[in-house]
């Protein structure tokens, strides 16, 4: 590996986790950085981030004034990866549903293999879920097939929220044009990808519940991911997302 990556994780209430999965991407690879953004936790989590990162250049946070939307927080670590200089940012959960080791392969889809966008998907072969209940299975994968028939993406995983861009892709968005702020984000972010003719690649990945904390999910997301692709497909027939 010869390039910069930062590793982008988005924070609220994580303080049993941070620090574990910040140890667990930094032993990776010294390339590795992390980027925790914190939407002002009230557990403490970015007051646990800021002792460590006295110690350690490759550990960055932003701190925001509070639940600002995921969508929101990966575009500031974008912008700030891009900003400094970084050739490969990462989007990551805090609470171990994402393998560390699984970085090293999605970086080598983009920095050997050349993808664009490096996806770690639990629906193509060798991928999985471990620990979830049958409905959760069931919904995640109905909305999977729910964006494929309305967009026409030919990705198996298009909510997956574990992924690698090259600078030189995300360097191309209108980051004013992304506007979902939740789960929906992971979508829409893909289909500006896909509507670009950027190669985009499917890394299998096993996908498990947190062991610590709680989830984020509830129905209120789901709702707006439904409303949400329509939207995109509709915005896309009038070439809203077309990089200029």
């Amino acid at each position: 590996m010869s390039t910069k990556s930062l590793i982008i994780i988005p924070t609220y209430n994580e303080s049993e986790n941070v620090l574990d999965i910040i140890a667990a991407v930094l032993e990776l690879d010294n390339r590795f950085h992390v980027l925790i953004v914190d939407d002002n936790s009230p557990d403490g989590t970015a007051a646990l981030v800021s002792q460590v990162q006295q110690s350690e250049p490759r550990i960055h946070l932003l701190k925001r004034a509070g639940k600002l939307g995921l969508g929101t927080a990966y575009l500031e670590g974008f912008s700030y990866g891009l900003k400094n200089g970084f050739e490969y940012l990462f989007e990551m959960d805090a609470d171990f549903s994402h393998n560390p080791k699984d970085l090293l392969r999605l970086h080598e889809a983009c920095e050997i293999n050349h993808a664009d966008l490096a996806i770690g998907s639990r629906y193509v072969s060798g991928g999985g879920l471990k620990d979830w209940t049958f409905d959760r299975i069931l919904l995640s994968r109905m909305a999977s097939l729910y964006v494929r028939a309305i967009t026409g993406m030919p990705i198996m995983d298009s909510t997956a929220g574990f992924k690698c861009y090259s600078a030189t892709l995300l360097s191309k968005f209108d980051f004013n044009k992304i506007t979902c702020k939740g789960y929906a984000f992971q979508i829409e972010m893909k289909y500006a990808a896909f509507l670009n003719g950027a190669k985009i690649v499917e890394v299998p990945i096993i996908f498990k519940d947190r062991e610590k904390g709680q989830s984020k999910m509830n129905g209120s997301i789901i709702t707006e991911a439904i409303k949400a692709v329509i939207d995109m497909k509709r915005k896309s027939m009038r070439s809203y997302y077309k990089f200029s």
